[in-house]
C-alpha cells in the first residue's frame, strides 16, 4: 500500500472518529482539524457513506421527535438532537437569511427565543405545557449562516412547575439564555 492510501485511511478513521463524537462538526471545521481541504474532507464522507451535515442532524433528530409529549413536530423550532424527558435536551437551529433583520442582518430574536422557549416545552415530561414566566438574555447578535446550538436542562419541578434553563450557544460563544417557568396544565 502506497504512503498516500496510508495517509488517507488513517485520515479517514480520525474522520470517523471525530463524527462520531460530535455529529454535527461542519465539513469546514473538519478540513481543519484534519489539515486538509473541504473537498477531501467531502470526498473522503462520500467514500465512508457518511451523508452531509444537514442530513445528519435531521437524521439524529427524527429518532427523537416521537419522545416529546408536550408538542408536534412541527411545532419545535430547530432541529431535536438529543432529548432526555424530565431532564435535558439539545436542539440545533441553522439560521438563514430569511431570518435577519434587512438593514442590520442580525437574527430576529422572536426566531432564538422561539428555539429556546420550545426546547423547554419538549423537555419537560408533560402532555400540556405553557410558559408561565420567562427570564431572557440576548447576550451577542446572531448574523445569518450561524448554526445555534440550544442545551435545555430541567432545574426543578414540583406539582405542576417546572424550571428549566436553556442556553443557546453559536461555535461556543453564549448568545442567549433563558431561565422558563413551565406550568403543566394536566397536573393542576
Amino acid at each position: 500500500m502506497s504512503r498516500s492510501s496510508c495517509m488517507k485511511k488513517e485520515r479517514q478513521a480520525i474522520l470517523l472518529e471525530k463524527l462520531e463524537q460530535d455529529p454535527f462538526l461542519t465539513d469546514e471545521e473538519l478540513s481543519e482539524m484534519l489539515g486538509v481541504s473541504v473537498p477531501t474532507i467531502r470526498l473522503d464522507r462520500l467514500e465512508l457513506g457518511i451523508p452531509e451535515l444537514r442530513e445528519r442532524i435531521k437524521n439524529v433528530a427524527q429518532k427523537n421527535y416521537s419522545k416529546v409529549k408536550s408538542l408536534q413536530v412541527k411545532d419545535i423550532v430547530g432541529e431535536l438532537v438529543d432529548i432526555t424527558l424530565g431532564k435535558s435536551g439539545i436542539s440545533i437551529l441553522e439560521t438563514n437569511s430569511k431570518m435577519v433583520f434587512e438593514k442590520t442582518r442580525i437574527v430576529q430574536g422572536h426566531y432564538i427565543y422561539s428555539l429556546a422557549e420550545s426546547l423547554a416545552i419538549a423537555v419537560i415530561d408533560a402532555q400540556v405545557a405553557l410558559v408561565g414566566v420567562a427570564n431572557i438574555k440576548y447576550k451577542v447578535p446572531v448574523y445569518a449562516g450561524s448554526k445555534l446550538v440550544a442545551k435545555a436542562e430541567v432545574k426543578k419541578s414540583k406539582d405542576n412547575k417546572f424550571i428549566v434553563w436553556v442556553k443557546i450557544t453559536e461555535k461556543n460563544v453564549e448568545v442567549f439564555r433563558g431561565k422558563f417557568i413551565l406550568v403543566s396544565l394536566e397536573k393542576i
